[in-house]
């Protein structure tokens, strides 16, 4: 199976995303894979395998590879003195655009409308997870219980210090600080309003316990290992987003009830929602109380570390993509209409 990587993007995350892709490359062995480059300016470049490597874009270099244009079933350059029209051969894209264009809504519409098969959350599960205030919404609705929040349009709020300050519209911890005084909360709010302009607020809850659980579903649920995460305040930018080989995954501490009821929480979020996508959910554990953090619809690198087989994921969600259902379009009703006219 050939799997092609769309990444980059027009996205604070932009360079995670890179990161992101060179990983994949290393850690998927058994398949083929191809690579299309989204820059800052949205434009679509093919990158060769031996190119994957981060100066290659910092220096701009990736300006010298095929330049892409997007078409229906997949991707297509013009080549020779002719400008003959070619085709990428690919089996499946996988979406690995962090934050803005690949988690809210952007290339996965793109990908919908063009009919190419892609392992992607789709434009709803985009909004819904990539707007922490719908998030909160959707998880409620489901029955899946989140702390407590503030929409804020000033460094004010109801809840006692100390406070989690977060932008609502960012994949990641970019932008979220905790705030333990007024003057802390002013800068704060501040930093957060330079990455988006709807801020939450929610209280910092002493003693929480947060663990990480990544699935898809294929035909059958797979879920990976749990991870229980070891942070000090909250779990930052670099330990989010920096380590994505990380192998010390806490799980002895894990017990087999816990466990299952993280997954049945999976389950409530990820159901008629989420397929086509490989997701991790980020849970809080408070007083034996299972709180939803925040929906990662695309984690950092696919989350492949909590798989002891990360390509088998990868192949069987590949297997059971489900097809956007086909409209069949006859022109009845117009027909009948210029038929009534007629008479």
């Amino acid at each position: 199976m050939t799997f092609l990587i769309i990444f980059g993007g027009s996205s604070f995350e932009h360079e995670i995303s890179i990161v992101s892709a060179i990983t994949l490359k290393d850690k998927i062995k058994k398949h083929n894979l191809k690579f299309v480059f989204v820059d800052k300016n949205r434009d679509f470049y093919l990158i060769e395998k031996e190119n994957m490597k981060s100066k290659f874009f910092s220096t701009g270099e990736y300006k010298n590879s095929i330049k892409l244009e997007i078409t229906k079933g997949g991707f297509k350059y013009k080549k020779g003195l002719f400008k003959k029209e070619e085709a990428i051969d690919f089996d499946v894209a996988i979406n690995l655009i962090h934050g803005r264009d690949g988690e809210d809504g952007k290339l996965p519409g793109m990908l919908e409308f063009f009919n190419i098969k892609a392992i992607t959350p789709n434009i709803e599960s985009c909004a819904i997870s990539y707007n922490k205030v719908l998030t909160k919404a959707y998880a409620k609705l489901r029955g899946v219980e989140v702390i407590e929040y503030e929409i804020i349009n000033k460094p004010k709020t109801k809840f006692d210090f100390p406070i989690i300050i977060k932008p609502a519209r960012l994949g990641s911890s970019i932008g979220v600080s905790v705030v333990k005084n007024q003057d802390e909360f002013n800068y704060a709010f501040d930093v957060a309003r330079e990455f988006d302009d709807l801020i939450i607020v929610e209280p910092f809850i002493e003693g929480v316990e947060e663990y990480n659980l990544a699935g898809c579903l294929a035909d059958d649920w797979i879920f990976s290992k749990v991870e229980k995460v070891e942070k000090k305040e909250f779990l930052d930018f670099e330990k989010k987003y920096m380590d994505f080989s990380r192998k010390e995954i806490n799980l002895n501490e894990v017990d087999k009830d816990l466990e299952e009821r993280l997954k049945e929480n999976f389950k409530k979020i990820y159901e008629n929602e989420f397929e086509n996508a490989l997701i991790r959910c980020d849970f809080f554990l408070k007083d034996d109380i299972i709180y939803l953090n925040e929906i990662n619809p695309i984690p950092g690198s696919l989350a492949n570390y909590l798989f002891d087989d990360f390509e088998v994921v990868l192949e069987k969600l590949a297997k059971n993509l489900k097809k956007e259902k086909e409209i069949v379009i006859d022109y009845q009703y117009i027909n009948k209409i210029q038929m009534a006219k007629g008479k």
